[in-house]
């Protein structure tokens, strides 16, 4: 971890949540997945003047979660419409389907690891939505400020 300053437990706990929160919300609101990115926005809105660490964690998992949500999306719609009678049931569905499936799994297990991780005082950046993330968060760690 690059940050230079002690992380509290309480910032740990925060960010772990951050991830935590959005793998419950995923098997709440599955059928809907726009449910996952409004939970991951009102806790990252809740958390936005908190310290570095915890920001950073909240908007990563933010922003992991919105990586599938067109993709799921796509396959509410597309479910929805074979069982309306509007399209058929075709190979192409079934393979976008399984899919989709592993890439919420890969989410899924990336989100828990996080949580597990960052609650042990861990600073865990994804490959891709670390470094976008960085980009996103205001503020450096060391200029920090503890509330």
């Amino acid at each position: 971890m690059n940050t230079s300053h002690y992380i509290y437990e309480e910032e740990a706990e925060k960010a772990s949540y951050a991830y935590l929160m959005s793998t419950i919300i995923v098997i709440i609101g599955l059928p809907m997945p726009i449910i996952n990115v409004i939970a991951s926005v009102m806790f990252y809105v809740a958390n936005r003047r908190k310290t570095y660490f915890i920001r950073f964690h909240c908007l990563q998992s933010m922003l992991s979660q919105l990586s599938v949500v067109p993709l799921n999306s796509i396959g509410v719609g597309w479910t929805i419409s074979i069982l309306t009678g509007y399209s058929q049931l075709s190979n192409l569905y079934i393979a976008y389907i399984i899919t989709i499936f592993g890439f919420n799994v890969v989410e899924f297990i990336a989100s828990l690891y996080a949580a597990v991780r960052v609650r042990k005082k861990v600073d865990v950046r994804f490959w891709i939505f670390g470094p976008m993330t960085e980009l996103f968060c205001k503020n450096s760690p060391r200029n920090d400020t503890h509330f």
